[in-house]
């Protein structure tokens, strides 16, 4: 998964704050309030998105809606997995994961405990006991 350019995550974060699939219209609508940007350039950044598969395209009528192919938190968690794949050896992983759980907060932490500890139930869940049947 490709980083996002400054622009491309300010169209994905409209495209994620939308129920329904939006058109580049909407998103150019939306953006323009807040700074001065060309309606093209907002159907070039979402013809970009579609084809690096961090939108989907469907057609309405003459003109397309987009839509998020995954949300937020999978294209953050692409993005991490790429980053530590790019780390190198085991040894360089490892270290770039403790440097990374040592900068998170508190409330990050409990995250990741929490989830590593159901990832432990789902992997390895406790072994019950058979009992005689009587």
């Amino acid at each position: 998964m490709a980083r996002l350019g400054n622009l491309e995550r300010e169209v994905m974060e409209r495209v994620w704050s939308s129920t329904e699939p939006v058109t580049v219209r909407e998103v150019h609508e939306a953006l323009a309030q807040e700074r001065d940007l060309a309606y093209t350039t907002v159907m070039t950044v979402l013809d970009r998105l579609a084809k690096k598969g961090v939108v989907q395209r469907v057609r309405d009528g003459r003109a397309y809606r987009y839509e998020a192919a995954a949300g937020k938190d999978q294209l953050v968690a692409d993005l991490m997995r790429e980053a530590l794949d790019g780390a190198g050896n085991d040894a360089n992983r490892a270290a770039a994961l403790v440097r990374f759980v040592d900068q998170a907060t508190p409330e990050e932490t409990a995250a990741l405990r929490e989830a590593l500890a159901e990832l432990d139930v789902v992997v390895d869940p406790p072994r019950r006991r058979r009992t005689p049947r009587s």
